[in-house]
C-alpha cells in the first residue's frame, strides 16, 4: 500500500462576492478532485486544537499525527532546522520576514503594504539579509537567508517570554504602530525591526526593484518565535517511510526534524508559479524509490488567500486539480493499491486574508475500497454533510494508515 497526503495549503474558506459568493473549492474547476469525492470517504477534521493560533506550523504537523500540545515549540524553529541552523538550547529562533512599509516619517505610523515584499526572489533576499547580519549579527544575533521572503532571526540566550509577535500577513494594509512588540524584554527586537527601514529602504536591490515596478524589502517584520523543538521519528511513529515535497523551509523544516526524507525541487516557489510538474514528479520518484508516503504540500492557496486574489485562489486549485492530481492519479494505478488524502492544513479565507482555527473538509480515498456516496463535488459544504468530524486533528494519520 501506497499513501498519499496532497494537503493544498489554505485551501478552505467561505463564499466570497467576487466568485458569485461561492468558496473557491465551488467555484473551481477541479474534475479529477470532484470524482474522487463521489468514491471516497469524505467529513471535517479540527486541526488546530483549541487555545493555539491557527497556524501552518501546528495544523500541519496534526495532519502528519502530531499532537501540538506535546511537541510544539514555536515556527521559526522548525523553518530553521531546515535552513541547517544548529540551535543551542538556549537559542531563541524568530521568522525574519521581508517586508515593504510605507513612508510615513514616524515609524509607528507606517503600513504594511505588503508582507511578502512583492514574492521577492531569494537571490535578491539574500544580499538583502547578508546587510541585516552585517548590521545586527555577530553577537546576541544572527541573521540567516531562508527562501523568498521568509529568512530567520537566532536569538543566542534569547527569551521567550516577550509578549505576542504578530504575523505580517495578519495585518496588511493596516498602521504598524498597534502591533509592535510591546513587552520590555523585545525592546531590542524592536528597535531591529525599526532601524531596519533606515537601512534598506536605499538599498541597491530595493532601487533596482522600484525602477522595475516592483515592491521593496525595504524593512524586517520578527515573529513566530520559539525554541528548538523536538520531533519523534516519523517512521518509528507510523511504520511507514515518508518523504516530504515542499517548497517552503516549514514543512521541509518538519520532515527533517521527524526523519522524513526532503524532496528538492528546483522552480519550487510556494505560490501559483512553482513548478507544479516538479512537486508532482518527485512525489512519484520517492514512491518508486522505496518511501510508503509522500506528503505533497502545496503553498499556493494559502498565499493566494493571504492577498485576497480570488481568481488566482481559484486557478490554484484548478492548477493542483490538472498539473498535480490527474497525473499523478495515472502514475499511481500502475503502482499497488494506493490511498490518498486530500485536504487543507487551515482555511485561510479570502474575507479575512488569513488563517482561522475553523474545521477543514477532508477527502480519504482508497483504490481498493472505493465507496459510491452519491456525493459528485469535494467542498467544504458537501464534506460537512456527511457528519464525519475528527477531533483531535492529530488521530487522522492513523485513520488514513488503517491503523484506527
Amino acid at each position: 500500500m501506497k499513501y498519499i497526503v496532497l494537503l493544498c495549503d489554505g485551501m478552505a474558506d467561505r463564499p466570497f462576492e467576487a466568485i458569485g459568493n461561492k468558496t473557491p473549492m465551488e467555484a473551481a474547476d477541479k474534475p479529477t478532485m470532484d470524482a474522487l469525492a463521489a468514491k471516497s470517504e469524505l467529513g471535517l477534521v479540527k486541526t488546530v486544537p483549541e487555545g493555539l493560533s491557527p497556524g501552518s506550523d501546528v495544523a500541519n504537523l496534526a495532519v502528519l499525527g502530531y499532537n501540538a500540545a506535546d511537541c510544539y515549540t514555536g515556527r521559526s524553529p522548525l523553518e530553521a532546522a531546515n535552513i541547517g541552523i544548529e540551535m543551542t538550547d538556549t537559542d531563541v529562533a524568530m521568522r525574519c520576514n521581508l517586508v515593504t512599509l510605507s513612508d510615513e516619517e514616524v515609524y509607528a505610523e507606517k503600513t504594511i503594504l505588503d508582507y511578502c515584499a512583492g514574492d521577492i526572489h531569494t537571490v535578491e533576499a539574500d544580499e538583502i539579509i547578508k546587510t541585516v547580519q552585517e548590521a545586527f549579527g555577530g553577537g546576541a544575533f544572527d541573521v540567516y537567508t531562508g527562501t523568498a521572503y521568509r529568512h530567520c532571526l537566532v536569538w543566542h540566550d534569547g527569551k521567550t517570554d516577550i509578549g505576542k509577535l504578530t504575523p505580517p500577513h495578519d495585518i496588511t494594509g493596516r498602521v504598524i504602530g498597534d502591533y509592535l512588540p510591546s513587552h520590555p524584554d523585545a525592546a531590542e527586537l524592536l528597535a531591529m525591526m525599526e532601524k531596519s527601514y533606515d537601512l534598506l529602504k536605499d538599498h541597491p536591490v530595493n532601487r533596482s526593484r522600484i525602477e522595475r515596478g516592483l515592491a521593496p524589502a525595504n524593512a524586517i517584520w520578527l515573529w513566530g518565535h520559539g525554541t528548538k523543538p523536538q520531533l519523534k521519528n516519523f517512521e518509528e511513529l507510523y511504520g511507514v517511510k515518508g518523504a516530504m515535497v515542499s517548497a517552503v523551509d516549514l514543512l521541509k523544516g518538519i520532515a527533517r526534524l521527524n526523519g522524513m526524507t526532503v524532496c528538492e525541487v528546483e522552480g519550487a516557489t510556494g505560490y501559483i508559479d512553482t513548478n507544479f510538474e516538479g512537486k508532482r514528479d518527485a512525489a512519484i520518484e520517492a514512491l518508486k524509490n522505496g518511501h510508503d508516503l509522500v506528503y505533497i504540500h502545496l503553498e499556493a492557496p494559502d498565499e493566494c488567500g493571504h492577498r485576497g486574489e480570488a481568481e488566482n485562489k481559484v486557478r490554484s486549485l484548478e492548477e493542483i486539480d490538472r498539473r498535480v492530481l490527474k497525473p499523478l492519479l495515472d502514475e499511481l494505478k500502475g503502482m499497488d493499491d494506493f490511498t490518498l488524502l486530500i485536504c487543507p492544513d487551515h482555511p485561510t479565507p479570502l474575507c479575512v486574508k488569513t488563517h482561522t482555527s475553523d474545521a477543514v473538509p477532508y477527502l480519504l480515498y482508497r483504490s481498493n475500497a472505493e465507496k459510491e456516496n452519491g456525493i459528485t463535488r469535494f467542498t467544504e459544504e458537501t464534506a460537512a454533510s456527511t457528519g464525519r468530524f475528527v477531533d483531535p486533528g492529530y488521530t487522522l494519520m492513523n485513520h488514513v494508515l488503517g491503523n484506527d
